[in-house]
């Protein structure tokens, strides 16, 4: 009989062609399933709760795959730190209830964004946090937040080609965001982070929204033109996309698999 194993994954994205497997590419998703093949002699798929494009990072990203290994949870997590590469690491390992599936329990994402608006940047930040040298004025950010939050159609957000919309089915572009929040980094000049939580995030949805604060931080657009695309649906209105660097899965949401729920 097969046992489920849940793991907690933390990623530097810049060298990969994102979390998905691919012909052409190294992905995370690829490289762990052939460091589990050869753990266990056996071809796993490896579920992941969400797609990160290439680029994009994860302090806290979560998988699951059935084995029939008898090979601990915690055994799985020592292997394969000593065969990935340094830039992906297993945080955790553990053994879960067969029924748990990393993507369609989930209940909601945080991601979190960073950025540097000062002239200069220093070097070591500039795959971890996208320099935008501009002029940005939060307090100008803060007033179109509070439009984000809630169930919208983030149409206007989406990748252009990432969804088929003739499908009737399902709930197209709207997506119910709980958090949206910008902060100053506390004691260091001209660097912020954006926080989003929501429930599900469309293809660049978190990135091109970001892209869009920049030109309201900037004063290119107001608080009134950020809420009148939003309600127009068209991605062609908001701004560019942001670029992947500064992206971060910061955490995977479960309702129904609490720590106390979790097996030995």
């Amino acid at each position: 009989m097969k046992k489920n194993i849940r793991l907690l994954l933390a990623y530097d994205g810049t060298g990969y062609s994102g979390w998905q497997r691919q012909k052409n590419g190294s992905t995370i998703q690829g490289i762990l399933e052939e460091k589990i093949r050869i753990i266990t002699d056996s071809q796993v798929t490896v579920n992941g709760a969400g797609r990160t494009d290439a680029g994009v990072h994860a302090l806290g990203m979560t998988a699951n795959f059935l084995t029939k290994s008898r090979m601990k949870a915690k055994d799985f997590q020592n292997a394969l730190n000593s065969m990935l590469p340094k830039d992906i690491r297993v945080l955790q390992g553990k053994k879960v209830p067969a029924e748990f599936h990393a993507r369609y329990d989930s209940t909601g994402k945080t991601y979190r964004y960073d950025f540097f608006t000062g002239s200069v940047q220093q070097p070591h930040e500039r795959l971890y946090r996208t320099h935008v040298p501009q002029t940005f004025d939060i307090t100008r950010v803060l007033s179109c937040l509070q439009y984000l939050t809630g169930s919208h159609d983030f149409s206007s957000f989406e990748a252009i080609g990432s969804r088929d919309t003739s499908r009737t089915q399902g709930r197209g572009a709207e997506r119910t965001l709980y958090e949206a929040k910008c902060l100053a980094t506390p004691d260091t000049e001209n660097c912020y982070s954006f926080f989003f939580t929501g429930d599900g995030f469309l293809r660049h949805m978190v990135r091109n929204i970001v892209g869009t604060l920049f030109q309201v931080g900037s004063g290119r657009i107001d608080h009134h033109r950020f809420q009148t695309i939003m309600t127009l649906k068209n991605r062609q209105e908001a701004g560019p996309t942001a670029p992947a660097c500064g992206l971060f899965l910061e955490k995977v949401h479960y309702k129904n698999f609490s720590k106390e729920q979790l097996l030995p």
